[in-house]
């Protein structure tokens, strides 16, 4: 087991020497959080903490696998802007040494805490688990204080990614976790401290056909509410749902804190893209309920992404705020997005087709009228979203990362579409329909030349089209004073 600064300087060492060729890669994203280079998964700790937004994340900076993960560290002023911090934690400690895995951050006693899985591997090769916690007085530097959970009775060791939040004068805690039938569940904690943890059974799960494991739990409440997003792993698709490897979901109902039960309807998926997976919450200054995700799905061709050549791979999405409306949550990205706007490129009427040179970081505003009868917009010879009111479908179509063979998502709209705002960056694409009531979150390989937007129509009216090009240079990665650190 390697102490903490060894590993901080081997990390470093790691960035120093493949900062500049992941730089250069053509797919880099200008305005999505990225690692620096080798592989960024699951968003931890996100919190905005005495005025600045904090999003910590799973990071292995030596090669573009998994592995023994530490936390990578991002903050920003403004949600748009975002600067690489010192590293946060390193698996350096008997209780962690194979990986600090995902948690959670609070605001406690003027420290920033956060609560995390510590990742064992024992002599045999078996999984060992443990919910331990940190504390920061500035955000940037962590003290360890260990473990404070261990796995109860009832479980096997895949039992991780704690979300704390106080209620009521006490602190609860829930974890992904695994029935000893191999069955998904959340586990459910209360404390009067965050010291001492009581377990008081599983707020959530098992439920038939909802898979084996269920990870990155996070139970909010909204309009009055409680929501459970959680990512279970171990469904069968059905049709057009559930066509991941692995889904990312929520549930709504009402959490009995006493008993520790959560009453609740039917799971529903939060984004009906390719890529998304293990989002976390918080509710910043203003009050909104913002969320953001992994733009990546664990064992789903990760392997052929062409970034992993440049020595990174995957980066999280936009920030959304989350709003309840008719029992569903919207997805809407945050205002302060405006800001990414350079210069509009367009703004145009389309009565049947259109095509246009765009910005490969661009905003897009599709606003229509109720007559809409077709309608396909065509993203760099490469990806494609269409609607037909006969069916009422959305799909997004692409090439599939290994074969090359077309591959698709959808979702039904009885209503039709009315609205479509769309962030391109270099190599994603977040698609949001009627205001964030259905999201296609997805990465995009085309060719770094294509410029090419089509879009066509059918209907009675016209269709409003607006373009934006948006900044491409929001990430700062300067490591120059990490090992100081």
């Amino acid at each position: 087991m390697m102490n903490d600064k060894d590993l901080r300087q081997q990390a470093y060492q790691a960035v120093e020497k493949s900062l500049e060729t992941a730089q250069e890669d053509t797919y880099r994203q200008g305005f999505h959080m990225t690692p620096p280079v080798g592989l960024l998964n699951d968003p931890n700790g996100w919190i905005q903490w005495r005025g600045k937004y904090h999003m910590y994340f799973q990071w292995m900076p030596f090669h573009t696998g998994h592995g023994a993960k530490l936390w990578g560290h991002y903050s920003s002023d403004n949600l748009v802007e975002w600067k690489l911090e010192p590293i946060a934690l390193t698996p350096s400690d008997w209780f962690d040494k194979n990986g600090c895995y995902s948690g959670s951050a609070i605001d406690h006693n003027e420290k920033l805490k956060v609560f995390y899985t510590g990742n064992v591997r024992n002599g045999k090769g078996d999984r060992e688990t443990y919910q331990c916690l940190a504390e920061s007085d500035n955000g940037i530097d962590f003290v360890k204080k260990g473990v404070r959970v261990e796995l109860p009775e009832g479980y096997t060791a895949h039992f991780r990614d704690p979300k704390v939040w106080n209620y009521d004068d006490k602190w609860y805690m829930v974890v992904g976790a695994q029935t000893l039938d191999k069955e998904g569940t959340v586990a459910f904690f209360e404390s009067e401290d965050l010291q001492e943890w009581t377990h008081k059974g599983n707020l959530a799960g098992p439920v038939n056909g909802l898979g084996y494991m269920w990870e990155c739990p996070d139970t909010f409440q909204l309009d009055q509410q409680d929501v459970l997003i959680f990512s279970p792993q171990g469904v069968k698709a059905q049709g057009i749902d559930f066509n991941n490897q692995y889904q990312t979901g929520y549930v709504i109902g009402k959490i009995d804190y006493e008993n520790g039960k959560m009453e609740h309807g039917s799971f529903t998926e939060l984004d009906r893209g390719f890529e998304f997976y293990a989002p976390q919450s918080m509710v910043d200054e203003k009050g909104r309920r913002l969320l953001v995700g992994w733009m990546g799905v664990p064992d789903q061709g990760e392997e052929h992404h062409p970034t992993i050549k440049h020595h990174w791979i995957h980066n999280l999405t936009l920030p959304r705020e989350l709003r309840l409306e008719q029992g569903k949550l919207y997805q809407l990205p945050v205002e302060e997005m405006k800001q990414l706007r350079l210069k509009q490129l367009f703004e145009h009427e389309v009565e049947a087709e259109f095509s246009q040179s765009i910005a490969r970081t661009s905003e897009l505003v599709i606003e229509t009228g109720d007559s809409l009868d077709h309608l396909e917009l065509k993203l760099f010879d490469f990806l494609t979203l269409s609607y037909s009111k006969a069916d009422g479908y959305v799909t997004l179509e692409r090439p599939n990362l290994a074969s090359g063979e077309p591959e698709s998502r959808s979702c039904r709209l009885i209503e039709g579409i009315k609205y479509v705002q769309v962030f391109i960056d270099r190599s994603s694409v977040e698609i949001f329909i009627n205001k964030g009531k259905e999201v296609f979150t997805t990465r995009m390989f085309a060719d770094p030349e294509e410029r090419l937007l089509k879009v066509k129509q059918k209907g009675n009216e016209q269709l409003k089209l607006t373009a934006w090009e948006l900044k491409d240079n929001c990430i700062k990665q300067d490591i120059s004073n990490w090992y100081n650190k």
